[in-house]
């Protein structure tokens, strides 16, 4: 990440909720990772210490996004894989962090909408990444959405009206 994107900024109007500061600092976490190939715990560590919101996140859903993701970035790797349109390793750190953070979402807490993750990734991509990342983090999350939970992924789109 650029020193730029390593400090959010708040934009203007409605504060973070806990639930975006927690996939910030999973996201965060798992670049530093990726990165430097520290533990999970060294990670959260390093997170609480230097970071003074650090005790505004959500702290079930960091701990729960930060250590599976990296216990399990190997399979969601794999799962990722088909929804990727170039070879794995050319997937820049900062939008292979937030798709690693919204794929083990996706498939391990259910009880989150998909839409909700994948609306959070692309603004995860928007604040850490380049100019296009969203949409890239966008269409490989619709496409893994649409994989794993096709029947959540059906009954939404009945229900979007067409215009």
């Amino acid at each position: 990440m650029t020193e730029q994107a390593a400090t959010p900024q708040k934009p203007a109007g409605k504060p973070k909720s806990a639930r975006r500061r927690a996939r910030e600092f999973a996201v965060q976490g798992v670049y530093h990772w990726l990165m430097t190939g520290d533990t999970a715990n060294s990670i959260d560590r390093f997170l609480h210490d230097t970071s003074t919101s650090y005790g505004r996140a959500d702290a079930d859903l960091l701990k729960t996004a930060l250590f599976g993701t990296v216990k399990e970035a190997e399979g969601l790797k794999v799962a990722l894989k088909p929804h990727v349109d170039r070879p794995m390793d050319e997937v820049s750190p900062v939008e292979l962090s937030v798709l690693l953070v919204a794929s083990y979402e996706i498939l391990h807490m259910p009880e989150t909408p998909y839409p909700v993750i994948i609306n959070e990734a692309i603004e995860l991509a928007k604040t850490f990444g380049g100019a296009d990342g969203h949409k890239f983090v966008n269409g490989v999350l619709d496409r893994l959405a649409s994989h794993v939970r096709e029947e959540e992924f059906v009954n939404l789109r009945q229900r979007k009206p067409r215009g």
